[in-house]
Parts: C-alpha cells; structure tokens; sequence
C-alpha cells in the first residue's frame, strides 16, 4: 500500500476516467484518501488552501491529464513546479495524448512518469497495481 495517510489527488475533466481510477484503487486494495479536481485551477485552489473551510491534506502523488478546459496540465504543471512548496509532489502525467512533444513537454516539467490512458477501462487496475507498487517502496518528501 501507498506510504503514509496523504492523499492521491486526480485532475482530470472526464468523470467516466476518474471512475475507472477510482474502481481500479478499490479493486487493487489500495486504501488511498482520493481528491479530484475537475481542471489544474480547481487542483491548484486545493493545494494552496483557498477553498473556503478546507481541510488541507496535500496529496502524496498527482495523476494529471492535460488536455482540460480552464487550466490545462501543463499550466497546471508550470504552476506548481514553479511553487517551493508543491514542487516536489510527483506528478503522473494520465493522458489519452501519444505526442511525442507532449511527452518531452512533460518531462521538461519534471513529472513522475508519462502514462497514456487505456482503451479497456479494466486495463486501469494495471495502472494502479504498478503505482502502488513503486509509492510503496519511494519515500516521498514531507510538504509542509
């Protein structure tokens, strides 16, 4: 299981997706407190506390797409690894984008992995299975 009680976070616009996520942590056993936001500006309102009567738990890991209205990933990307203080969350890039400059993008924004969202919603428990196995073993850094 993920270390420690921090939360994973998904930003991601398309509701069935964040389902499939959702269904595929159940099914996998991991026990993970998730947080979704709809687009990077509502992710990047969780992470610096300026939702109103919010209980801030800043996630251990970021799986993020990038094509999304308002803020897309990579503003979102650019946001954050711009900020000391949510630099070092490890983001994952889950996007249905086979474009080689998204991906070299992406890397120059220092994310976690580059991982390209399935066809076969069941194919999500793969993803999952192989997450919880390399959170498992990571020591992440404490964001305070």
């Amino acid at each position: 299981m993920m270390r420690n009680g921090s939360p994973l976070m998904i930003v991601e616009d398309n509701e069935t997706d964040v389902m499939c996520l959702k269904k595929a942590f159940e099914k996998s056993g991991v026990g993970k407190a998730i947080i979704t936001a709809s687009n990077g500006e509502e992710a990047l309102a969780y992470l610096k506390g300026d939702q109103p009567k919010q209980d801030l738990r800043i996630p251990n890991l970021i799986l993020l797409d990038l094509n999304m209205p308002i803020m897309n990933g990579f503003e979102f990307l650019d946001a954050v690894k711009s900020d000391a203080r949510l630099k070092a969350i490890p983001v994952v890039v889950l996007t249905s984008s086979t474009s080689s400059m998204d991906m070299n993008d992406s890397y120059n924004n220092s994310v976690a992995g580059y991982i390209e969202k399935p066809m076969d919603p069941e194919a999500y428990l793969d993803i999952v299975r192989v997450l919880d196995q390399y959170w498992s073993l990571s020591y992440l850094p404490t964001i305070n």
